[in-house]
């Protein structure tokens, strides 16, 4: 055999072989397996499986493609080194692929675990009513949740670029595991909610011409705006999140930035994240800016007593300083900044934080102990925070604040299950979950479904 029959005839099995491993990718709703509390929601699940679909039927055409071209008469006269080039860029598609099924894949397989499934799909349920405001401002992305280790959550935005190319076709929450269950965890949760409304809303794109406004005319503060300007991102979702579970937020924040004393004290003009130690200080003034109450204040003092000024050496007590001289100022403005996204609203009637003061949310809490019924029946970001102030008021304990929220997550994720299974019911000509003509493309495999239902 020549040597350049034998490479079309060594490349093309090797395509072949791709195309084989390629119909052993199957879609999640044929291979996951959970109970239907865990499920996703048909928003999310569909899609999901058409985005993995089409990336999917567009490598099996390149594939189809390719074989067709090594069969071909200038195929055939092609350089073995040109072939092998060409099959090189499949494979890496193939990988992409493979990389893009994975990264849904590592979040949807921990709905099969025992009570973890569930209070995932009922995180769900809170971050999908962190992001709904009055006012139908935008449409609201489907969410899916689940944990990871480390200390911090992360988000991956809806139509976001993914690994290898397209746009992301959910919101992906990372939580860390040791946050669950606790009123903790709505603060990281609903942080990176916090940055999904602000891309929805362009929030930090109409803060930082103001903040660089404000650098322009601050003479020696000029240092400390242009610091204001890099971590609006990460403050405007702090803010997000004080607004819809007050307390809990910082109190949750506190829990995750409590490090060693470098750690805390560490500024940076690369990291987006504000220091621990001045942003702590700052989610205390939103918060006494948002609902005034003496609770900042005691807790602002505990987190100067966690960690005191007085050991920085006299450059860093300098810079922090004037980050403090600079933050009732830089409050006013974020509580008060009007961006156009929100036709003439600030962000604070936008939220109708009035709604969550702390004397409202503990009367709340007292008629809840006398009737429980009505906590099952009110918003899970109400909920939170109510929970959350009732923590921070010494009201409810560790061990009855976890017991609790348990039992709420498992409620809202049944509550949202039925609910899609009534809305299906009520729609029964909903479009199917494969793209036309799917399960033919790809016989001889026999998908026994068609539909989430």
């Amino acid at each position: 055999m020549v040597t350049a029959s034998y490479a079309t005839w060594m490349l093309e099995q090797e395509a072949r072989a791709l195309l084989t491993r390629l119909k052993r990718v199957k879609p999640f709703a044929l291979h996951e397996t959970m109970l239907p509390a865990a499920s996703l929601l048909p928003a999310a699940q569909t899609g999901i499986e058409r985005y993995l679909m089409r990336g999917r039927q567009e490598l099996r055409r390149l594939i189809r493609r390719y074989i067709a071209w090594l069969r071909s008469p200038s195929g055939r006269r092609a350089a073995p080194a040109h072939a092998q080039r060409l099959f090189s860029l499949l494979r890496l598609r193939f990988n992409t692929v493979l990389t893009q099924f994975d990264l849904f894949d590592d979040a949807l397989t921990q709905r099969s675990e025992n009570e973890v499934g569930v209070w995932l799909a009922g995180l769900e349920a809170v971050s999908a009513d962190a992001l709904v405001i009055p006012g139908h401002y935008y449409e609201v992305p489907p969410i899916i949740c689940y944990l990871d280790r480390g200390i911090g959550a992360a988000i991956r935005r809806v139509r976001t670029r993914l690994p290898g190319g397209g746009e992301n076709p959910v919101v992906m929450i990372r939580i860390p595991r040791e946050r669950m269950v606790g009123s903790g965890v709505a603060s990281s949760l609903i942080h990176e909610v916090g940055h999904q409304s602000a891309a929805l809303l362009n929030l930090v794109n109409s803060l930082r011409p103001v903040l660089q406004g404000m650098k322009r005319g601050s003479g020696v503060y000029n240092v400390v705006w242009s610091l204001w300007e890099r971590w609006i991102s990460e403050i405007v979702a702090d803010f997000w999140s004080i607004a819809r579970i007050g307390i809990a937020a910082t109190l949750g924040l506190m829990g995750v930035v409590s490090l060693p004393r470098a750690f805390v004290f560490r500024l940076s003009r690369d990291d987006p994240h504000p220091s621990p130690w001045i942003r702590v200080k700052l989610g205390c003034a939103i918060g006494q800016a948002l609902y005034p109450h003496t609770q900042w204040q005691h807790l602002a003092q505990l987190w100067e007593d966690y960690y005191p000024l007085d050991e920085l050496n006299a450059a860093q007590r300098r810079n922090y300083e004037m980050l403090q001289a600079t933050l009732p100022g830089f409050v006013t403005l974020l509580v008060n900044h009007r961006p156009q996204s929100l036709r003439g609203a600030s962000l604070a009637e936008a939220l109708q934080v009035q709604n969550r003061s702390p004397q409202q949310l503990q009367t709340l809490f007292s008629i809840w102990q006398q009737q429980p019924a009505r906590m099952y029946q009110a918003s899970p970001v109400l909920t939170f925070a109510v929970i959350g102030q009732a923590r921070a008021d010494g009201r409810m304990s560790p061990e009855q604040e976890s017991a609790l929220l348990g039992k709420l997550l498992t409620h809202w994720a049944l509550r949202n299950t039925l609910k899609a299974a009534a809305d299906c019911s009520a729609k029964p000509q909903q479009p199917n979950l494969l793209p036309a003509g799917y399960c033919q493309q790809n016989r001889p495999v026999n998908y026994s479904f068609r539909r989430i239902t």
